[in-house]
């Protein structure tokens, strides 16, 4: 990040664990640069909401995200005990990030809608398939899904579904301007995915690569996606 020129990050869930919760809560007590936690609370438990409360008057717990791509049930994240755990987010007002593959997409419309109130974010463009050059799977959901303003995405985890040996900016830029043109920049926000993205690309090249997709941005439209949307989306005391 000191190579890259960025001064704060946000530490995104990797457990479904409290106890990670715990653990990434006192790195940023050691690390300034840590800003905020995206955390993990059991959506479909009964102590959902008594999970959240140990952790929401932490100042740098700032979310929640559930690994949804990796649930055998691909309608997991629309299950009523689940939605009944997101309104429990919803009313403390605080965002869940949807880590989605392309088949789990077109829930995020059903979300947006039935939790208006929610803000939510689509992690790595929900993984469009890159390597193959396809949007044709993964477009309509997604512009469907940027009609609703609770609903954003990061532009992030590219490198990892193109090509591992061969990938350039130039195989991601297609998905960066669908997400430009259908989100805009007030409602994108960089992410690394370090360290997944060390199976394809440093930090340094995810970076460079995503600053040369942007292409002919503004410096006002620039500073939110690798800032401004960020601190805005997820209450960032920075």
């Amino acid at each position: 990040i000191d190579a890259a020129g960025v001064d704060k990050t946000v530490f995104v869930q990797t457990q479904h664990n409290l106890e990670e919760n715990r653990w990434a809560l006192k790195q940023t007590e050691e690390y300034d640069w840590i800003c905020g936690v995206v955390g993990w609370v059991d959506l479909a438990s009964e102590q959902c909401e008594e999970q959240l409360l140990e952790f929401k008057e932490h100042p740098r717990f700032v979310g929640v995200r559930h690994i949804t791509q990796d649930e055998p049930d691909v309608n997991f994240i629309v299950r009523p005990e689940v939605v009944r755990g997101l309104k429990v987010l919803e009313q403390h007002g605080v965002p869940f990030d949807l880590l989605f593959y392309v088949q789990h997409l077109h829930h995020a419309q059903t979300l947006a809608r039935e939790l208006p109130g929610l803000k939510m974010v689509i992690d790595h463009l929900a993984k469009p398939h890159i390597k193959d050059h396809q949007r044709d799977d993964w477009e309509g959901n997604f512009r469907a899904a940027a009609k609703f303003p609770n609903m954003y995405c990061k532009l992030s985890g590219m490198v990892t579904e193109a090509d591992w040996e061969r990938w350039t900016p130039a195989d991601l830029k297609p998905y960066v301007d669908v997400a430009l043109e259908a989100f805009g920049p007030d409602r994108l926000m960089f992410g690394s995915d370090w360290p997944v993205c060390e199976l394809a690309a440093t930090y340094q090249q995810v970076f460079d690569a995503l600053t040369e997709c942007l292409g002919p941005l503004s410096d006002d439209e620039r500073e939110h996606i690798f800032a401004g949307t960020a601190r805005d989306y997820y209450g960032l005391q920075v």
